[in-house]
């Protein structure tokens, strides 16, 4: 356990406890790690008033390491494209275990530029991209419109990342629900105010932004406005590949789903409301038609506002807490939840099972913010 040791099956002093290991949240993460600790034998309780209802239900479902890869972040860059390779076989293994569509697409993103400026500001981050070793090519106004015809005249230019794919977030959570439940782990809808309420030795707080008044870490809300589009006659859109793309100064994606869904979003602001505003709307369909103008002639099905779980660096805080034995964090994955929801869940069940932190998680640990949920210490040292 956090404080003794490994916490395998035959290890494990249950006392009193009713599981081996708590998590709290229910979002894509939590329900990634009870599945994994379940599936390693551990008994598992999820604590969730509204599974599901948080950042993921709000999500676009980018699995974009490449291109979400930004300057100063070649820690979390690394982290991205290792639990990007991880996707392939998470998501059949998954489906397989589930029964269900995830909705898992491997058909490429577009970065493109509308105007010249929109172009300038793009190649700038390729070339950053490109210096990291990471797959993104640059293509002329014709490959893009040959690979994407639905294109708009106007676009500039742009590039491909091919291994930057997708996820329905929805039917991800709701796969992780069954596969959990399916491995002998308990969802229970309550909420929880504090770690000790949980009945088991090792606590996995997993709960997006309200990690903070649970554990004391710097997360914040970082608000995010997203519109949902649906192609006429319920077919299927009229372009394939996931598009990010910038118009006029501002910066869109537009995810394309096999249900003719289209996801449209998402604004980035530092705010902890959950409201859709009429200029934001706007703003995002505006950018939106200027790069896909058959989007104009799509049915508005959906406006939504969801909050991120953002950090001072924008990584995640995964690990134990200093001070805390026995509670691990989860949390912080800001915009990446979803890319990142596979390597979080491995890295922590390895974590609570075999006792021993992978490399992979010096940087992410919770004590990088000193006197955040108690004073810095080692994760050996909180460990043991």
């Amino acid at each position: 356990m956090l404080s003794g040791g490994p916490a395998t099956t035959e290890s494990v002093n249950r006392g009193p406890f009713l599981a081996d290991v708590g998590v709290v949240g229910a979002g894509p993460v939590g329900l990634a790690i009870a599945w994994r600790c379940a599936a390693r034998g551990l008994r598992v309780v999820v604590h969730d008033p509204a599974p599901g209802s948080g950042a993921s239900h709000v999500a676009a479902g980018m699995l974009s390491p490449v291109a979400e890869a930004y300057f100063g972040e070649r820690e979390l860059t690394g982290l991205l494209a290792e639990s990007a390779a991880r996707w392939p076989g998470f998501a059949a293994e998954l489906a397989e275990a589930a029964g269900a569509d995830l909705g898992y697409r491997t058909d490429g993103t577009l970065v493109v530029g509308l105007t010249a400026d929109d172009l300038a500001e793009a190649r700038r981050l390729w070339a950053y991209q490109q210096g990291l070793g990471l797959p993104i090519s640059a293509l002329r106004p014709s490959q893009l419109r040959d690979r994407e015809p639905a294109l708009a005249p106007r676009v500039r230019g742009g590039a491909v990342a091919p291994g930057d794919h997708q996820v329905d977030p929805r039917r991800l959570v709701a796969a992780l629900r069954t596969a959990a439940r399916r491995a002998g782990a308990t969802l229970l809808p309550g909420a929880v105010t504090a770690p000790n309420e949980v009945a088991a030795p090792v606590v996995v707080v997993a709960a997006g932004c309200g990690a903070a008044a649970l554990t004391g870490l710097p997360v914040r809300p970082v608000k995010g406005q997203v519109l949902r589009l649906r192609a006429p006659g319920r077919g299927a859109p009229g372009f394939r590949h996931v598009i990010r793309g910038y118009a006029d100064g501002e910066s869109v994606y537009l995810v394309p789903r096999d249900s003719g869904e289209v996801v449209v979003g998402a604004t980035v602001e530092e705010r902890a409301d959950t409201e859709v505003t009429a200029g934001a709307v706007l703003r995002l369909l505006r950018a939106a038609v200027d790069l896909v103008p058959e989007l104009a002639e799509y049915e508005l099905v959906e406006a939504s506002a969801g909050l991120r779980p953002g950090t001072p660096d924008n990584a995640p805080i995964i690990g134990p807490l200093p001070g805390r034995p026995g509670v691990l964090a989860a949390t912080g994955h800001h915009r990446h939840g979803i890319v990142l929801t596979p390597v979080t869940a491995d890295l922590v069940t390895e974590l609570i099972v075999t006792g021993t932190p992978d490399p992979l998680l010096a940087p992410f640990r919770p004590d990088r913010f000193a006197g955040a949920a108690g004073q810095p210490v080692t994760q050996e040292e909180t460990w043991n």
